[in-house]
């Protein structure tokens, strides 16, 4: 598991939004199939961005055969230093977190693609994104 910036924690003071969106692998776009491989939790109040992400390689590699892992997880690490707001080599000036998420969680037609943005409370942004990547992915 690789995860983003340093988290900010609210724990044990009143809730706070978060959005969060499900990263998934799409070996093949056209077939609509996907394995889920990642969180990105945001929390404007929190300020809070941060990506956690977990590779099943023999799922993955049941699921797809000839799927480069190796892209996967630098495109999962890639998502991972956007949170953090690197840049360079590549890698966008987007600036605040809002911005950040805004264009990890824009639709995109890759191997790795961000699910529909979903949303709750949360006194513990770092311990969400956690559960998040546990129940989502595995």
């Amino acid at each position: 598991m690789t995860t983003g910036t340093t988290p900010a924690t609210t724990r044990g003071t009143a809730p706070v939004g978060y959005q969060y969106v499900v990263l998934r692998c799409v070996p093949e776009v056209q077939r609509e199939e996907f394995v889920n491989v990642g969180v990105v939790v945001y929390s404007q109040a929190a300020d809070y961005l941060e990506a956690a992400w977990r590779l099943d390689e023999d799922r993955l590699r049941a699921f797809a055969p000839t799927l480069d892992l190796g892209a996967v997880g630098a495109s999962l690490d890639t998502v991972c230093r956007v949170c953090r707001g690197e840049t360079g080599g590549g890698l966008p000036s987007l600036g605040g977190l809002g911005r950040r998420f805004g264009w990890l969680s824009a639709p995109r037609s890759t191997v790795v693609q961000p699910g529909p943005v979903h949303g709750g409370l949360t006194t513990d942004p770092a311990g969400t994104l956690q559960a998040l990547l546990d129940r989502l992915v595995g």
